[in-house]
């Protein structure tokens, strides 16, 4: 009689268990999309596919296991004329956008949701990219810093903000937020950002060229050296070229050399910019984007930036254009 009650009481246990298992389903209402139409979830960080599934009377159906929860992902059609940034959680979610456009659809079941609109709206209220603007978001990830969306926006704005604010609020977050894929950015961002000013002495650092060999930035002790940071797909970089050039054609017989670190995370579209240009100086790339070591040391927030580092190794300008940077040439 005892061994039943047992079994009973374990048989109770697992159906308990199996009704609160927390599963992912995702439902939405959309409005004008016509039958057949692919919708399609992205993981974000991953830049990976997580689903797709087809909408049929203006409705679609997401079900089955998320990698991990929250999750930051975009809710798009094929070619991206509907879209929507969402914060995916393992729960019953809807997404309602029967009486609003796409993008300001209504989303329930995700807290983490909840709280990034929160956000939006406190920042569509402010202008855009202001210190107001920083001031609010600072204030958010300090009064939640138990949520993955306050992880994830420092770990954004970590370099904009700087080490002392950026480490402030890193130490506030809850040790989960801290071992995150977001957090594990933050950290190093804080171990290996030097941020030299202009009159400080360079940061040196070793990195692979276009054909997989080390090399320093060092190298180039005792000449006018610009160390410039940009990328194959950044538009302002790349109309900027041909000025850099010629200032690179002028002045480089007199001891003047660029030292350019890409901020790629392609190697072919890295190599393909180079030979295209024909940028006849030291190129440098780690191939990990945003994340790049270098531009996290010199503390680089937006690209095209560079440091002027003049013979005795001491930074004289940074972000030189055009003639200001031929007059310190």
């Amino acid at each position: 009689m005892k061994k039943l009650v047992h079994l009973f009481i374990v048989l109770l246990i697992l159906s308990c268990k199996s009704e609160t298992t927390e599963e992912f389903s995702f439902s939405g209402t959309t409005t004008g999309i016509i039958d057949g139409t692919k919708m399609i979830l992205d993981n974000i960080d991953t830049g990976t596919i997580l689903d797709s599934t087809i909408v049929q009377n203006n409705s679609f159906l997401f079900e089955g296991d998320l990698p991990s929860s929250p999750l930051r992902a975009v809710l798009r059609t094929s070619d991206y004329s509907h879209y929507r940034y969402v914060w995916l959680e393992n729960n019953t979610m809807t997404f309602d956008a029967s009486k609003s456009d796409f993008r300001n659809a209504v989303i329930k079941g995700s807290e983490s949701e909840n709280l990034n609109q929160h956000l939006s709206k406190l920042v569509s209220e402010i202008e855009p990219h202001s210190e107001a603007q920083s001031e609010v978001e600072q204030k958010f990830v300090g009064d939640n810093p138990n949520s993955i969306v306050s992880a994830n926006i420092l770990s954004i704005y970590a370099t904009t903000w700087g080490k002392e604010t950026t480490k402030s609020l890193f130490d506030k977050l809850s040790i989960e937020n801290k071992n995150s894929r977001y957090g594990e950015k933050i950290s190093t961002y804080i171990k290996l950002n030097k941020e030299p000013k202009i009159g400080e002495g360079y940061v040196d650092f070793v990195m692979e060229d276009e054909n997989g060999k080390n090399i320093k930035l060092s190298n180039n002790t005792g000449k006018i050296t610009l160390l410039e940071f940009w990328a194959s797909w950044c538009g302002p970089c790349r109309k900027e070229i041909p000025n850099l050039v010629k200032t690179y054609e002028k002045y480089n017989s007199k001891g003047f050399e660029i030292f350019a670190v890409s901020l790629d995370d392609n190697n072919e579209n890295w190599k393909d910019a180079i030979k295209k240009d024909s940028l006849n100086w030291q190129h440098a790339s780690d191939l990990k984007g945003n994340e790049n070591v270098a531009g996290l040391i010199y503390g680089v927030n937006g690209i095209p930036d560079n440091f002027l580092i003049d013979e005795n190794g001491i930074i004289v300008g940074r972000n030189l254009r055009g003639d200001r940077l031929n007059k310190k040439t």
